[in-house]
């Protein structure tokens, strides 16, 4: 009788715990009889109430230019990735395989181009010289200036024009000689055709003086980059990298080689629609390359 009494006062008890909500039952429910875990909805970074309060907040995905000047952003630990937002990223721009020129170009993104260079003038003929001549310390910071310039700041910020090739082309063209007039019309440090100059002028909205040594260092830098632009797009797939350790023995096998090219010869004789890259100049070039490493003018 004592046991029965005992079972009806635990009975009642239980069902006052039940009638008045007591949560406190399911604290020692055995593991076994634990509901299944339901997956949660991710939360929206840009809903919650207090974007503080979350544990890992989500990574703002860069923008397409930034993946393309900085890189492809850093693999993220997979806790991470499990947390990331459902916004998808950005691809990264896509890495050649191959460092060879394209045997077919591309469609030239740039539509208008730089006017033919000049017919050679005769042997003959000497230079002549205009205004005063810049120092030989002028002409390096003139040229180093060059070499550090962005010139293509939204479509192409990797262009680099490195320092030595605007001191060996300088060197080749004039001797860097800032009052030289060649006889084929050619002015200056980087004997800058005033067509070109003109050209270049109305392409990228500036200004610059083709007999001012500090203009004329940059004008031939902004050809350089253009060449650089013109011709990566069509051959290289956009990679802009004017790195001698690119090359081979082939003339034809890399950027560095078809910018210098194109810089004596002309853009059209050296990118041209429907067939391979050509070096029509392999002299000029050879002697561009050799004075990026051997030039007297490095160590000025």
């Amino acid at each position: 009788m004592g046991r029965n009494v005992s079972r009806f006062t635990v009975a009642l008890f239980v069902g006052a715990l039940l009638a008045t909500g007591g949560g406190c039952a399911k604290v020692d429910t055995p593991a076994g009889e634990l509901p299944a875990p339901v997956a949660l909805p991710q939360e929206d970074p840009e809903s919650s109430a207090d974007p503080s309060e979350s544990a890992e907040p989500a990574e703002t995905s860069p923008t397409p230019r930034a993946v393309e000047s900085m890189g492809a952003a850093p693999k993220a630990s997979p806790s991470a990735s499990a947390k990331a937002s459902a916004s998808p990223k950005p691809s990264p721009k896509p890495k050649r395989t191959s460092t060879a020129p394209r045997a077919v170009p591309k469609p030239p993104t740039e539509t208008k181009v730089p006017p033919a260079p000049p017919k050679p003038a005769p042997s003959s003929c000497k230079p002549s010289y205009k205004g005063d001549q810049a120092s030989r310390a002028q002409a390096k910071a003139a040229l180093t200036d060059a070499a550090g310039r962005t010139y293509w700041p939204t479509s192409a910020p990797d262009i680099r024009i490195p320092l030595p090739l605007v001191k060996a082309t300088a060197w080749q063209e004039s001797g860097w000689q800032s009052n030289i007039v060649a006889c084929d019309g050619g002015i200056g440090l980087m004997q800058v055709m005033p067509d070109t100059a003109t050209w270049m002028n109305q392409r990228f909205g500036q200004n610059y003086d083709v007999w001012d040594y500090r203009d004329n260092a940059y004008l031939g830098g902004t050809y350089l980059a253009w060449l650089t632009k013109y011709i990566g797009d069509m051959y290289f797939d956009a990679d802009y990298r004017l790195d001698a350790d690119l090359c081979t023995s082939e003339l034809n096998s890399c950027l560095l080689n078809a910018v210098i090219a194109a810089y004596n010869y002309g853009h059209g004789a050296v990118a041209r629609e429907g067939q391979p890259l050509a070096v029509p100049n392999p002299s000029y070039v050879r002697n561009v390359r050799a004075l990026m490493t051997e030039c007297v003018c490095l160590g000025y």
